[in-house]
């Protein structure tokens, strides 16, 4: 026997005994039913060095290694069997037993470490402690694994054994904490898994779905977003790789071509159905006992629909699949033997109506049915977005919105039912009220997933924490350089020079992509471009007009055309090919080798009469169908919403974006350009709006993509700080315990739509060298309120030891105009300045806590360390003694707003000093230069006259104050800028808050 066979044979062993699901699956199996051991008083077995060489061999595909893989993974993570000693899982003592059982020496098992990292990630879970004892245990998943192994058997056709081996410990994580099916006493567990956008979700929900079909849930209900053509592809990417050919066919036999054309995919024409891509499990399901065939309410063509005299479908006592009708669906003697039903469904109120309105009419008690709802996309239309405190409801009465009140009927309805969200952008979810019962807070568990290797994300567009200040950015040190192309235009002639290059971008890559094939490459299906600047559809059509006219101008077989191509790869293509293609990527020595292909890629794209497809709502639009099933799709995608969320968009490689949003979780779907690009990852090009024009601002949508892209991984980050558990395992912190923070990186740009966060709580805020005036004092009373923050800054005052020179620029119609103007100042630690202001008192509705909150994490970070502050003495002031103080200070009139408490801000002639120390524009002149370090905020006093007893809303005179002023009638104001390193674009955060809590979210 070879060495190769001989350990081949040893590792498909375990895996046939893992199928077989004996007993007490451990490392010692594998010795003692295989007889294998690398020890020397064993001269038959195979030498332990040999062993290694295999184990360790060049060849990352390799059968053997890829078992092996998996199998660590297994053992790694094992919970339950003797031979695990007081070894804990995925830690490296387990590891090193596994290796020991298997009889390793020392030297094998450092190189099979090196070979075989383990896992120490994956994912992030913070979870309530379980209700129940652990039941998803390896005996009782070895016990009933049929629909899991068929799944896993579709990744590893796909996928590394590493990434198969991250999804099957995340997906373990995830059904392990909800209800064992079989349990007497019902439970709901509610949770949240936060993935990426275009990242795998559908993956990883499908491998939960597989395995809780084989631990038992019998009704699977997988909401999909609100548009058909993302339920229609989710639903047949489940049926393709877990449903089945035997389950869609049921009993019709594959031979028979009339009854055939009635089944779905094959009387459709589907080519991965006649290619035989679609999974085949190999026995007669029907015939098998303790093996459920699935029942699809829902297919690729329709939605769920009324049953009607089919509702025998959804019923599990109408028919005979209970073995013993006296016993419980939920019994071990009915429940493996019973049929599974799967709906997917879309968010649609008259179609989830329906749902529950034929649930209302079967036979079976909705107690007894274990179900689970998938929510994909969970932040999109689930939320209930009416605030209960606002209609001054009781929590009995809380208005659903249409599509969370049908979620929530379902969850009431079926008691035993488990509810597991999806999203990339779960910033909606988290703000969830968690004392509505019936709503969708994930108060069991969030699991936060890892970044998929191969995976081409949102940081793979940006150079984050990378400093080009002495170096240039060029394709091989900057990802900006790399893929990342401004659109600087908005119209004219600029937008179409722009629109053109992005077409030749298209078509030259999709060139590139024939070349690689010719040259050994697997074949490119799909090449797309992306084009997205409204979402209305009449623009679409528009913008259809205007691209296929561009591209009958192009003349890409004309002299002209060929040289832009020509140019194109020389600037572009070329120098970034050959900094970033893969290994295998074959790219070519020069545009001559691909000349025969330019042609061909222009053809394919044209192909069909149009270059372009609209993708929306618009059925007047005479145009092929956009089949990525089917049909080869080379064309260009023209659309809004149903290209902006969940929606995969096939081979896409070019995209022009340019519309803008002011939530970040639509702006974050809407880049359709992350996900997995494998073969072409160096041809992606980003086109992107660097001055969008909305209303009278402009907006740079690079920099918008950007600032959610790191504000999301903080997110992640504050995930990980609260996952933690107690020595004996229990969680330190559940979800509801912990609300995540959210931040917010632009202040224009919130984290969801305003009537998702009705729950949300400010949390901190603030802006680096920006000005920002506190002039929301509470006005209310005789003059104490103005006495006790006169007292807070008299030791502030104090300190102002100093007098300089400062200056502002004032525009004027006959042109710019440099003022100046003197000011009191010193410098004083940030601290003290915090203690400070935080014996202000402020408005009804108004807090200074986000502030304070901002300032204490900037000093904890080393950001902040001191202010200058300023009391500047401006020449139509008047100076006043205030409660006799030997040096008088300046006093200058404001008004109280008239719109809401407090006074009008301070004078723009001030805020140049203060941005400019701070580290803004340097505005300030020589003294506010010499005052900047990158740790040091500035802080502006002013005072201003407001006696009690006197209306001020027009404002009192400061010449009509006594040469010595109670400290009652001097209102004190105050703003500052923060250092711009501390928050250079703007931070905001903000967390869920429990019903009661009041607490108004303000914009200054």
């Amino acid at each position: 026997m070879s060495d190769i066979v001989a350990v081949d044979h040893l590792i498909s062993a375990v895996i046939l005994q893992e199928l077989k699901a004996l007993e007490g699956f451990a490392p010692e199996n594998l010795i003692e039913n295989v007889g294998f051991r690398a020890r020397k008083d064993r001269p038959e077995g195979v030498p332990e060095s040999e062993i290694l060489a295999i184990l360790t061999a060049n060849d990352p595909n390799l059968a053997v290694k890829t078992k092996f893989r998996i199998l660590l993974t297994k053992w790694d993570t094992a919970e339950s069997g003797e031979w695990r000693a007081d070894s804990d899982p995925r830690s490296m003592e387990r590891r090193r037993l596994v290796y020991t059982l298997l009889g390793f020496t020392d030297s094998s098992i450092e190189a099979l470490d090196k070979e075989y990292p383990r896992d120490l990630s994956g994912f992030t879970v913070i979870s309530e402690p379980m209700q129940w004892d652990p039941w998803y245990t390896d005996t009782r998943r070895a016990e009933h694994d049929f629909y899991w192994r068929a799944y896993r058997g579709v990744l590893e056709g796909r996928w590394d054994a590493t990434a198969i081996s991250k999804l099957d410990s995340a997906t373990d994580e995830i059904v392990s904490r909800l209800a064992d099916p079989e349990r007497d006493a019902s439970y709901q567990s509610k949770g949240l898994v936060v993935g990426y956008v275009q990242s795998g979700k559908t993956a990883n929900f499908s491998g939960v779905i597989a395995k809780a079909i084989d631990a038992g849930y019998r009704l699977i209900i997988v909401l999909t977003g609100t548009v058909e053509i993302l339920r229609s592809q989710t639903q047949r990417r489940l049926d393709m790789e877990l449903v089945g050919e035997e389950n869609i066919r049921g009993g019709i036999d594959p031979d028979d071509s009339d009854l055939m054309a009635g089944v779905d995919y094959a009387g459709q024409g589907d080519q991965d159905w006649f290619d035989g891509k679609f999974l085949k499990h190999g026995v007669n399901i029907a015939e098998q006992d303790n093996i459920p065939g699935i029942i699809r309410l829902t297919s690729p063509n329709w939605d769920y629909k009324k049953l009607l005299a089919g509702l025998g479908a959804l019923d599990f006592r109408g028919g005979h699949e209970l073995a013993v009708k006296s016993k419980k669906l939920y019994d071990p003697a009915n429940l493996h033997r019973t049929n599974v039903r799967l709906a997917v469904v879309k968010k649609n109120k008259s179609t989830l109506e329906k749902l529950v309105a034929d649930l209302k009419r079967i036979h079976t008690r909705m107690d007894e049915i274990p179900a689970l709802i998938i929510d994909d996309e969970a932040d999109q239309a689930s939320v209930n977005t009416i605030n209960p405190n606002r209609r001054g409801k009781s929590s009995d009465e809380v208005e659903r919105t249409a599509i969370n009140k049908q979620i929530s009927a379902l969850l009431e309805l079926l008691p035993r039912c488990q509810y597991v969200g999806y999203t990339a952008t779960p910033f909606a979810n988290v703000f969830v009220d968690p004392d509505d019962s019936e709503n969708i807070f994930p108060k069991d568990f969030i699991v936060s997933l890892e970044r998929p290797s191969g995976y081409m994300g949102g940081s793979d567009f940006y150079d984050f924490d990378r400093d080009f200040s002495d170096n240039p950015k060029t394709p091989v040190t900057s990802n900006e350089a790399a893929f990342v192309r401004n659109i600087e235009a908005n119209a004219g002639d600029g937008r179409i020079t722009t629109l053109q290059r992005a077409l030749d971008s298209f078509v030259l890559s999709g060139a590139i992509k024939l070349y690689r094939e010719s040259h050994g490459a697997k074949e490119f299906r799909h090449h797309t471009m992306l084009i997205h600047e409204s979402v209305k559809m009449a623009e679409h059509a528009a913008l259809r007009v205007e691209i296929q006219q561009l591209w009958m101008r192009s003349a890409y077989s004309s002299i002209a055309g060929r040289a832009r191509l020509q140019a194109l790869w020389a600037e572009d293509y070329q120098p970034v090919s050959l900094a970033r293609a893969e290994d295998d990527d074959r790219v070519p020595a020069s545009f001559d080798e691909l000349s025969d292909f330019i042609g061909k890629a222009v053809d394919r794209i044209s192909s069909l009469g149009t270059p372009v497809l609209v993708v929306n709502g618009d059925t007047d639009i005479d145009q092929p169908a956009l089949d990525f099933q089917s049909t080869r799709v080379w064309k260009i995608l023209v659309g809004g919403t149903k290209l902006s969320r969940g929606f995969t968009v096939e081979g896409l490689t070019v995209s022009y974006y340019t519309r803008r949003t002011l939530m970040a979780d639509t702006l974050m779907q809407m880049g359709r350009w992350f996900g997995f690009r494998k073969g072409y990852r160096d041809l992606v090009r980003l086109y992107v709006g660097r001055a969008v024009v909305a209303g009278n601002k402009t907006y740079d949508l690079y920099e918008a993509f950007g600032a959610i892209i790191q504000d999301e991984e903080q997110f992640r980050e504050e995930l990980k700080q609260f996952a933690d558990t107690e020595e004996d395992g229990r969680p330190c912190f559940t979800p509801i315990d912990v609300p995540p923070l959210v931040y917010q990186r632009l202040p224009w740009l919130k984290p969801t739509a305003g009537n998702k966060m009705y729950n949300a709580e400010l949390k901190f805020r603030g802006e680096g060298a920006k000005l920002v005036d506190f002039s929301m004092q509470d006005v209310r009373g005789k003059g104490e309120n103005n006495a006790a923050h006169f007292a807070a800054v008299l030791p502030l005052i104090i300190e102002l030891d100093r007098t300089g020179e400062f200056q502002y620029l004032e525009r004027r119609i006959e042109g710019d105009r440099v003022g100046n103007f003197e000011a009191r100042y010193g410098i004083i630690d940030a601290q003290v300045v915090i203690d400070v202001l935080n014996q202000f008192r402020w408005a009804p509705n108004w807090e200074f806590g986000p502030h304070a909150e901002f300032l204490r994490r900037a000093i904890d970070a080393n950001e902040l360390t001191d202010f200058a502050v300023l009391l500047p003495l401006l020449t139509n002031s008047v100076t006043r003694s205030v409660d006799g103080m030997e040096e008088p200070i300046p006093i200058i009139k404001r008004k109280r707003r008239l719109d809401r408490p407090g006074f009008s801000g301070s004078s723009f002639r001030q805020r140049h000093a203060i941005e400019h120390i701070a580290g803004g524009e340097k505005l300030g002149g020589d003294v506010a230069e010499s005052l900047y370090t990158p740790t040091r905020g500035a802080l502006l006093l002013s005072f201003a006259a407001d006696p009690h007893g006197v209306d001020p809303n027009f404002g009192a005179n400061p010449a009509d104050l006594k040469p010595v002023v109670d400290p009652r009638d001097i209102a004190t104001l105050f703003s500052y800028a923060l250092p711009k390193a501390a928050a250079p674009g703007g931070r905001i955060g903000f967390a869920a808050k429990k019903r009661g809590n009041q607490l108004v979210v303000t914009n200054d």
